[in-house]
């Protein structure tokens, strides 16, 4: 079974790979071919050492920030945790620190992650049978 599932453009070209992360519970993509993201800048490239989508690796690191964390939050400027008492509702997203490599069809998620499998390696789970996302 596949652990990374090729992303196609319009014209059939695979520009990326994407892979089901078990800590953040959603999807990571690994551009592979360099362009412009939707804000006009140049997006992040991976290479894709072993071409082996079902034990895939990936080069660099892959490291998303979110919500406080991000790049440009600003001290005291709302974010995903202060979301539930300024809405009244469960925040769709968290606060998080998700930096990862992968090798071999594993992810190894480096200590600087904020979530429980910091420091730790796992199989990275194919698509048809990735952990059920918690429902809202």
């Amino acid at each position: 079974m596949p652990r990374a599932l090729p992303v196609v453009d319009k014209d059939g070209k695979t520009t990326g790979w994407m892979v089901f992360c078990p800590a953040c519970k959603s999807g990571h993509l690994f551009n592979t071919v360099p362009g412009d993201n939707s804000v006009g800048g140049k997006k992040p490239v991976w290479t894709f050492v072993n071409n082996d989508p079902e034990r895939p690796t990936f080069r660099a690191s892959y490291l998303v920030k979110s919500g406080h964390h991000a790049k440009g939050h600003k001290k005291g400027d709302s974010c995903w945790c202060t979301f539930e008492k300024e809405h009244g509702k469960k925040a769709p997203f968290e606060c998080r620190i998700c930096h990862s490599f992968v090798t071999d069809g594993k992810i190894k998620f480096l200590k600087d992650c904020t979530h429980s499998l910091a420091g730790q390696e796992v199989d990275l789970p194919d698509w048809e049978t990735k952990p059920d996302l918690e429902p809202e």
